[in-house]
Parts: C-alpha cells; sequence; structure tokens
C-alpha cells in the first residue's frame, strides 16, 4: 500500500511539472500529495538521469559539431517541461519589475498578457542557459554527465522545500494545492536523499568536492529565493515556483559552466 501511494506520489510530480502525459486518474488527497513530495527529489533524480544521459550520447555518438549538439540539449530542458515552468519565469518576471504593492503584483501574475520584461528576462534566461550549455560541450567531456543529473536533483529538491516552509500568496493554484500535503519531517527525508546522493557520487567519482560546492550554491538560492518570494509576493505560486526553479536551474548551469571553464570539473 505505501509503495503504491509513493509510485502514484511519482507520477503525480510527473503529471503536474513535466510534459510527459499520464493517461491515468491519480488520487490526490494529503497522504499522496505527502507521498509526492517526499519523492520530489527521485524525480529530479530521474529527470537528471535523462539529462546526463543525453548529454553524453551526444559527447560519445553525435556526428554533430559542438553547436549542434548543445542546440539540441538545449531543446531537450524546454521540451521536457512543455514551457510550463517558462511561463512562471515570464509571469513572475513581469509582476516582479512592474514595481508594484504585492496585491499588484499577484493580480499581474493571473494576467495572461506578457508584458515586455516578461520578453526580456525569458530572452536573457535561454540565451545564458545555451551559453552555458555549449561551452560546456565545447571545452568539457562526457565524465560531466554525472554533475548534470544532480542539477535537475537540487532544484527539484528545492522545489519541494519552498512548497513546504514558505506560505502561499493565495488560497488556490497549484502551489496551494500541493501544500496540502505538507510534512514536518520533509527536511529529514530529504537529508537522506542528499547523503545517499553525496555517498553515490562519492563512490562514483571518488571525491566530494564538486558535490558540495553544487550544494552549497543549491541551499544559499533556496534562502534567497524564499526570502525573495515572501518579500516581494507575499508566499509562493505556481508562477513563482517555475520561475525558482528555472531560475535554481540557471544559476547550477552557470556554476558548471564556471567549473568547467577554470579547469575544476
Amino acid at each position: 500500500m505505501q509503495l503504491k501511494m509513493y509510485v502514484n506520489g511519482f507520477l503525480l510530480n510527473v503529471q503536474f511539472f513535466s510534459a510527459v502525459p499520464i493517461h491515468k486518474e491519480l488520487p490526490v488527497d494529503p497522504h499522496h500529495l505527502r507521498a509526492a513530495l517526499r519523492v520530489f527529489p527521485l524525480f529530479g533524480l530521474v529527470k537528471g538521469l535523462i539529462y546526463g544521459s543525453v548529454f553524453w550520447m551526444l559527447l560519445e555518438w553525435s556526428p554533430l559539431s559542438s553547436l549542434g549538439n548543445a542546440f539540441l540539449f538545449w531543446l531537450l530542458l524546454i521540451i521536457w517541461t512543455g514551457g510550463l515552468h517558462l511561463d512562471g519565469w515570464i509571469d513572475t518576471s513581469d509582476a516582479f519589475f512592474s514595481y508594484r504593492d504585492i496585491n499588484r503584483r499577484l493580480e499581474i501574475l493571473k494576467d495572461p498578457r506578457v508584458g515586455a520584461f516578461g520578453v526580456l528576462s525569458l530572452i536573457v534566461l535561454l540565451a545564458s542557459r545555451f551559453l552555458f550549455i555549449y561551452e560546456i560541450f565545447l571545452f568539457g567531456d562526457s565524465a560531466l554527465a554525472l554533475l548534470i543529473v544532480l542539477l535537475p536533483f537540487y532544484s527539484q529538491l528545492m522545489t519541494g522545500l519552498s512548497l513546504n516552509s514558505v506560505k502561499p500568496a493565495k488560497q488556490e493554484g497549484i502551489a496551494y494545492f500541493f501544500q496540502q500535503g505538507k510534512d514536518a519531517r520533509l527536511v529529514v527525508y530529504y537529508g537522506f536523499w542528499l547523503m545517499g546522493s553525496g555517498l553515490l557520487f562519492f563512490f562514483i567519482s571518488g571525491s566530494l568536492f564538486l558535490f558540495l560546492i553544487l550544494t552549497m550554491i543549491a541551499v544559499w538560492f533556496f534562502w534567497f529565493a524564499r526570502w525573495g518570494a515572501l518579500k516581494h509576493f507575499g508566499g509562493i505560486t505556481g508562477d513563482i515556483l517555475g520561475a525558482s526553479l528555472e531560475g535554481a536551474e540557471l544559476l547550477l548551469w552557470m556554476t558548471l559552466w564556471l567549473l568547467v571553464s577554470i579547469g575544476m570539473a
């Protein structure tokens, strides 16, 4: 029974946080939502394994140039979510750069129209990510696939912590929906996920240095995003979660790019 509940929780994450179709009616009671939160890091690892495997295959087997490989991989990151998180990035940028009060910002988040700041911020996000990916393909090697596996793991883990610890900005939407499964022991579960991933990384690579660097970056971003959501929006919404996930992954890609550039990865 417990296993089935966690499987359904994992499928809920796939259904709500990716473009992969789930042709099954899933239970959405608090118990299953709690299970979904607990397996958020597992969802990130599966996502990371897909990213890492594609990266490795492109470097080892693709006849294309580094530019072509980078473009295909860059597209994968967009296709996986169907633009869901990018939509949150656009809406949150429009709301934040309006420099209005919290209530007005929340209204802008609900507005289906796209403003200039949303468009500009999307261009910056996608262009920056393409630059990081391209130079990682150009100067890196297939061994980096192990680190690429970790990037979605951290972003999903940070998203789960935000859902569990930051109050909702409004009593509706996907963030409020998932918070019906809040878990007082979630930090403990995530601690085990983190330790298990660290041990596996050490077993494969023989070092924890890069793992600890990415961990520190992810933790810093969590506190920064948490502070920003509370200060500027009064809490989290689905759009803010999407924006923070995109922001976390962009920061982690930039970190990996810097590590490759200076020869540390």
